[in-house]
């Protein structure tokens, strides 16, 4: 479930924030125009890849797929390869898909005063300069810089995150979560659009016959 928690804070600024002239910009500055813009936006898709390397036993995996969001706490992740896997949020349930082991894993979506800032922010209540410290980190893509996130108060879930921005337009172009044991989890994005009035129902998940469904973690 590491991709419901750590990495979705990202969902929140994949967007166009305000251009700023490069040498006036400081990390407080980009972060708000970040947190400006994405509240302008109500819904995007995107097409990801979702590497993972490090941590405590060192492994490295690659996987890809897309993903769709709406305001409120909608969200669909869908893994192409190299496996299939969903996670599928309608607002109210959280729905996370195995093919491979027919199973649905069914649990609440939390309410805000108890979802972590990730959640928060996702589901339009969180607020980048308020709950993080922003700094610039290095990036080595060309045309982008890196904003380093760091919470302002301990999250259970990462230490802190990294985003890449263009350096003009500040798109997202890629994040890196970095969690307490010392691993990188990087989502990639490409192909991004924005307010298309995605419908509800493209949030909706039906169950596949024959397949065990655990619910707050009984069957």
């Amino acid at each position: 479930m590491r991709i419901v928690s750590g990495m979705l804070v990202v969902l929140g600024v994949l967007v166009l924030a305000p251009t700023l002239a490069l040498g006036q910009r400081s990390p407080e500055a980009v972060t708000r125009a970040l947190q400006q813009r994405y509240e302008s936006v109500r819904d995007f898709t995107a097409d990801f890849s979702h590497s993972y390397r490090g941590g405590v036993l060192r492994t490295q995996a690659i996987e890809r797929g897309t993903v769709a969001v709406k305001k409120p706490g909608r969200m669909r992740w869908v893994y192409t390869s190299p496996e299939r896997k969903e996670f599928v949020s309608d607002g109210q349930k959280v729905y996370s898909y195995l093919p491979e082991d027919r199973q649905v894993i069914v649990s609440d979506v939390p309410p805000g005063n108890e979802a972590s800032t990730p959640a928060l922010f996702l589901a339009g209540k969180g607020d980048l300069v308020r709950d993080f410290t922003s700094a610039f980190a290095e990036t080595t893509i060309p045309g982008s810089l890196a904003l380093k996130l760091t919470p302002k108060s301990s999250e259970p879930d990462y230490e802190y995150l990294v985003v890449v921005l263009d350096a003009d337009t500040l798109q997202i172009r890629a994040l890196t979560t970095r969690d307490h044991q010392g691993g990188d989890s990087t989502l990639t994005f490409s192909r991004m659009r924005e307010n298309q009035g995605l419908p509800d129902s493209q949030f909706q998940f039906r169950i596949p016959r024959g397949t065990d469904v655990i619910t707050n973690g009984t069957t």
